[in-house]
């Protein structure tokens, strides 16, 4: 079993990296081949419209842009799992994650017939990290969430999302203006809450890359 691993956050060593990671352990713990990549560490844009992904016989579910991103969709393709990470900024995932989006549909996507190109399986689990408490990720952000994760159902495997909520934003709240949030109550919630989370991580990665 071959399981990727995609940080969509700029951060490689905070809440979406770690939870990441777990899911990382989760699936080496049922002997899957893993790798893990920052998407933020690589030079790439959303689709470019060149449309030679739609010439004809030409292979298909390759995007044949020239930069960082296109041998990371062939390892997408390839894979029988992959977790993706991101933040939400602006009550939105990031735009990394909203340009490798673009690119790995687009070039599954027929113009004949709106059908899949695709006919393999790729496991999907997402990960979400945020500030905002349980309730309002369930009242404001998880039916848009859901549908913009329904793109991943091109690489007909399950999709799954994990949101992961009232994060820890910064180590030392004194040393920056955010006087609206209670360093106590983040850190209590980083001390109870955040071990269940990276468990649950661990657990989505074992279960997916089965």
């Amino acid at each position: 079993m071959k399981t990727i691993i995609l940080n969509g956050s700029p951060r490689k060593n905070w809440n979406t990296a770690e939870m990441l990671k777990s899911v990382q352990k989760g699936a080496e713990s049922v002997g899957a081949e893993t790798e893990y990549i920052d998407l933020y560490s690589l030079n790439y844009t959303g689709c470019r419209s060149c449309m030679a992904c739609k010439r004809k016989d030409i292979e298909r579910c390759h995007c044949f842009w020239k930069d960082d991103l296109s041998p990371v969709i062939d390892k997408i393709f390839s894979a029988d799992a992959m977790f993706i990470g991101s933040p939400i900024y602006l009550g939105d995932i990031t735009s990394q994650v909203h340009a490798l989006i673009e690119r790995l549909h687009f070039c599954a996507l027929s113009y004949d017939d709106y059908s899949n190109y695709f006919k393999g399986k790729v496991n999907v689990g997402v990960v979400l990290t945020m500030n905002a408490p349980k309730a309002f990720y369930e009242s404001a952000y998880k039916a848009q969430m859901e549908r913009q994760m329904e793109a991943f159902k091109a690489l007909n495997g399950t999709v799954e999302i994990y949101p992961c909520c009232d994060t820890l934003q910064v180590a030392d709240y004194s040393k920056f203006n955010m006087a609206g949030f209670s360093e106590e109550h983040k850190k209590e919630m980083r001390e109870k809450q955040f071990p269940a989370d990276l468990d649950m991580a661990f657990q989505m990665g074992a279960r997916l890359s089965k």
